[in-house]
């Protein structure tokens, strides 16, 4: 459980790319042998965290349903608050970027947010197979990337939000009245604000969920 909460520390303080499984080590002073026996290879820490992020943004979005916004919006948000947060901070972005650029982080993503369009797009999308909403998570992890991976010198960020929220609604059916609706509501906020926020709320997540694995850990050994 250290390992992730001193990998998750160091992944959003230095960035992914520039954190070395030899600096992980020597934060934990542990040996390298020690960590590849728990995980192999750095990509398979970012892939333990890519799951919590997915299990996090799971409740927010259901957070959020219980503020009555709608499923539909909270999807919206999320790819806000991620693309805001690349823009305001270049080791944020580093982060992101690099779950879409692993395999084994991508694939994560994608089967989560398979489950959830599943989910938030059925009225939509009736009569889809589990086939055609695994499909269309390839076009949407493909716009998110892209959506992420521009600046504000390349497109201006509430363009590029506003294009790639239409789009990604455009694949599951949403009504062009329901995606204007919903990309405006968006835009009326402070998503950069926001995008800070959910950054720090994600952080705050990770450290209490490897707090209380550790403790059932405890728990379970004096059971025994």
């Amino acid at each position: 459980m250290e390992i992730v909460q001193v990998a998750t520390r160091m992944f959003l303080e230095r960035g992914y790319t520039k954190t070395t499984t030899a600096a992980i080590c020597a934060e934990l002073e542990m040996s390298k042998g020690n960590l590849t026996f728990h995980y192999p290879t750095k990509e398979h820490l970012l892939a333990v965290l890519v799951d919590m992020l997915c299990d996090f943004q799971w409740k927010m979005m259901e957070a959020e349903a219980d503020e009555g916004i709608s499923s539909v919006m909270a999807i919206c948000l999320e790819l806000m608050s991620m693309a805001s947060a690349c823009e305001a901070s270049a080791v944020a972005k580093d982060f992101f970027i690099s779950t879409y650029q692993s395999p084994m982080s991508l694939e994560i993503i994608q089967s989560n947010d398979k489950e959830r369009a599943k989910k938030v797009f059925a009225d939509f999308c009736k009569g889809w197979s589990d086939e055609q909403f695994k499909e269309a998570e390839i076009l949407v992890s493909g716009i998110e990337y892209a959506t992420l991976m521009a600046t504000d010198e390349d497109v201006p960020l509430d363009v590029r939000i506003r294009g790639s929220l239409n789009q990604i609604m455009l694949i599951y059916n949403v009504p062009e009245d329901v995606r204007k609706k919903k990309i405006e509501k968006v835009l009326s906020m402070d998503y950069k604000a926001i995008g800070s926020r959910i950054l720090k709320e994600f952080i705050e997540y990770v450290e209490r969920s490897n707090e209380q694995a550790f403790e059932e850990l405890l728990l379970m050994k004096r059971k025994r």
